[in-house]
């Protein structure tokens, strides 16, 4: 892969000066063109060689075009907050948005590659992040990223003569340090596995460039070029991809998962409050354990039927432990800046820090249950959305985090009762909708999306709890004991 970029391409000063005022021009065209359709974010990945000249061309993006409308972010080791979340977190939040050009310098092959070069990961650990990555790029390829991955190549004589040449002038020698010598003794190495990590993450949405980096007229305007070519296609093509693929319903021989439940279960209020009293206790000193719940995090996660109980169970947990310790977040419908981005990147950034806990009152699931009933997404959107939903609590979960998922049922003559005690009840008014209602109707067609949710995304890291939730003194108690025992088996 990386013979053909040691071929010494070079381009004179002459064919340079006239070609590169014109490049300019067309891609500050296509950047506003990208900018004002606002229907997909360009994202350029950028790896290689040190001293192959990343630095130089990713400032001379910025030069060429409007920088107001690039997002330019430069990685390297993680820092404290970034290690107590799932690896992909920095990556996810600095996502760029519909309209805006974003650039990686640096990017979630660095940290794979360098790991198994150091021998810090064997073969397998790395096959297993180049599949991780491969899922996460061909997600943001359907949501609509346009993706492009450029490397940088020098061969080692090649690498050894640019760092000398740095060394030597005085303005550019801070640009060479030890690390980077030691880096050079591992060339052989670094190339051998990053020519396997680029031939295994190429694919037909997501491949990469590798660029010749020792002539800079020639690196610079071969990136300039592709980068217009693929900006000015997508553009060209953008009405096309607005267009929804069909893909085929799921069956209904899942249904019993609601279906079955035993909606007469409940508690006494005498003994649900001593239960109440003995599950928030425990939770409050595991919530509190310093040696063990510092390497991990808790992720709570509410779904349910409207007037099902969620609110009401969420303040019983957070009764119970420490108000800095905990995060609430109630989703609603996105806001122009979420439309902006894939549809999980307003989860993405919510994702907790060790010993912290996030409850979620409505989550991810609202693509495969909402935006699915309502038809706000295509079929095929959220038939792919439960395996990226499986990916991303699949991260969240190596990285410590316990993830307890609820769905709260009650059956449909309860609501009903809810519904109506809530418009005649003044201070519960607020909390019934004409929303509500219209949902109501559609009980069937939810019945069907949310077996469906629970039978392809129930997994043994982040299983869903089914909560008979027609005696909310019972549901109360089911909801606290589950989040003890999962988080005593985990510490």
């Amino acid at each position: 892969m990386f013979e053909s970029a040691e071929l010494g391409h070079k381009i004179s000063k002459q064919i340079y000066a006239r070609q590169e005022p014109k490049l300019r021009a067309a891609l500050l065209n296509a950047q506003f063109d990208l900018a004002q359709a606002k229907k997909f974010p360009l994202l350029i990945v950028i790896g290689g060689v040190d001293g192959a000249g990343k630095g130089e061309t990713v400032n001379l993006l910025n030069e060429w075009m409007d920088p107001r409308h690039i997002q330019t972010r430069a990685f390297g080791e993680a820092s404290d907050e970034e290690a107590e979340r799932p690896r992909m977190w920095r990556f996810w939040r600095e996502l760029p948005p519909k309209g805006k050009i974003g650039i990686m310098f640096g990017s979630w092959y660095t940290d794979p590659i360098v790991r198994r070069v150091l021998g810090k990961s064997d073969d397998a650990e790395l096959d297993a992040s180049l599949e991780d990555i491969m899922r996460f790029e061909k997600m943001l390829c359907d949501e609509g990223v346009l993706l492009l991955k450029f490397w940088f190549h020098l061969s080692k004589k090649q690498q050894k003569t640019r760092m000398q040449e740095l060394e030597k002038d005085p303005l550019t020698r801070w640009r060479v340090t030890k690390y980077d010598w030691e880096r050079y003794k591992a060339y052989d190495a670094f190339r051998q596995i990053s020519e396997r990590a680029l031939r295994e993450t190429s694919s037909a949405n997501a491949s990469w460039t590798v660029v010749e980096g020792a002539d800079e007229r020639y690196r610079s305007l071969t990136v300039g070029k592709l980068l217009l070519d693929a900006m000015k296609k997508r553009l060209a093509k953008s009405n096309h991809l607005e267009r929804r693929v069909q893909a085929p319903p799921l069956s209904s021989d899942n249904l019993g998962l609601l279906r079955d439940l035993d909606m007469t279960q409940q508690i006494a209020k005498q003994k649900y409050e001593t239960q109440l009293e003995k599950w928030q206790g425990r939770l409050n000193l595991l919530s509190r354990e310093k040696k063990y719940f510092k390497k991990h995090s808790l992720i709570l996660l509410f779904e349910g039927s409207d007037a099902a109980g969620k609110g009401g169970a969420i303040r019983r947990i957070t009764a119970a432990i420490d108000a800095r310790h905990f995060q609430v977040v109630p989703v609603a419908a996105p806001t122009e800046e979420e439309r902006a981005q894939p549809y999980l990147w307003r989860f993405w950034r919510h994702a907790p820090r060790r010993g912290r806990i996030t409850i979620f009152d409505r989550s991810w699931y609202g693509r495969v249950l909402v935006e699915r009933v309502e038809g706000f997404c295509g079929v095929a959107d959220w038939m792919r959305a439960y395996g990226e939903i499986n990916d991303f609590e699949e991260q969240m979960a190596r990285s410590g985090a316990i993830v307890c998922k609820f769905w709260l049922q009650i059956s449909a003559e309860e609501q009903l009762k809810r519904f109506t005690l809530r418009q005649k009840t003044s201070f519960k008014r607020f909390k019934i909708t004409d929303e509500d209602w219209r949902n109501r109707k559609k009980w069937n067609e939810y019945e069907q999306a949310v077996c469906d949710m629970i039978d392809r995304t129930s997994t043994d890291i982040a299983p869903w709890t089914v909560v008979e939730a027609e005696d909310k003194y019972f549901a109360r108690v089911k909801i606290l004991k589950t989040i003890v025992e999962r988080m005593e088996r985990n510490l």
